[in-house]
């Protein structure tokens, strides 16, 4: 049995969002032989599930790994099997040294209170983040009054200004070590979690959970939030159009990006050698 984590967008997702035929009679062989596919991303669980509803993704075998690992749940129980969430006490202060930067800093109510992002204002920020993520929107002025349990995680957002991310980083950093992991999903997002969490350890607790050696695992991303994964994998993947962070920390790089059904391409390749 093979255990194949893979992260959403432009790695198993092409340009239009989707899983393109090819990728999907892939995926279709590589569950029917009995392997495990798990969907890992920094999306929130009712944005991947609504991924895998609408790209048809309903075979037995599959598991997500959402909010950067900090939640994995089994789509044929249909149940959460772990969670690692942040204590509320951290979420007034990493507010507060957003908000002296003037930086959008958000976080999500779980979904057995109903999941939504919540966010301290109606802003281009957010109307941005939800062209793909579609879940609905708690407005809070302070993020803490909404949340009644642990969020899986924050993200802070910076459409215009890279450096405003990295400033916020580097003021929170000595407070943050051994509390929160920060890393870049890509140049507009920086997300916040556990920081004994992420897709790396998910990939370690669900070989564990489901007997599987860790050998046998594949993991394939683009960005620096899937290189946990890509590193604790028997073999990390990084797609061609990933960044040369995420690349350095790959054992193999697709000869095709996510346009061109790279993965699949590179996983035929590997399963038949």
């Amino acid at each position: 049995m093979k255990l194949l984590f893979t992260d959403l967008d432009e790695t198993l997702l092409n340009n239009q969002s989707q899983v393109s035929p090819e990728t999907r009679a892939f995926l279709d062989e590589f569950l029917s032989s009995g392997n495990k596919l798990v969907l890992a991303s920094g999306r929130t669980l009712m944005s991947v599930l609504e991924v895998k509803e609408q790209t048809g993704l309903n075979q037995p075998g599959i598991f997500l790994s959402c909010s950067n690992g900090t939640l994995i749940y089994d789509c044929d129980n249909r149940r959460t099997i772990m969670k690692k969430g942040l204590p509320l006490s951290y979420i007034p202060y990493l507010q507060e040294q957003a908000k002296a930067l003037s930086l959008h800093i958000q976080t999500y109510r779980d979904e057995e209170n109903g999941e939504a992002i919540v966010t301290p204002a109606d802003n281009e920020e957010i109307h941005f983040y939800r062209r793909r993520i579609h879940i609905p929107v708690v407005v809070s002025e302070n993020l803490i009054d909404a949340l009644t349990e642990e969020p899986c995680k924050m993200l802070a957002i910076s459409l215009h200004n890279f450096e405003k991310l990295e400033t916020f980083r580097k003021n929170i950093a000595d407070w943050a070590e051994n509390k929160v992991r920060t890393i870049y999903s890509n140049d507009h997002y920086l997300e916040l979690f556990d920081w004994n969490a992420g897709k790396g350890s998910s990939l370690l607790y669900l070989c564990d959970y489901l007997g599987i050696p860790v050998s046998d695992t594949y993991a394939a991303g683009d960005a620096d939030n899937d290189i946990s994964m890509l590193e604790a994998a028997g073999c990390g993947i990084a797609m061609k159009n990933a960044t040369d962070n995420v690349k350095a920390h790959a054992d193999v790089v697709t000869d095709l990006d996510n346009d061109q059904n790279g993965l699949a391409d590179m996983m035929y390749k590997l399963l038949n050698k």
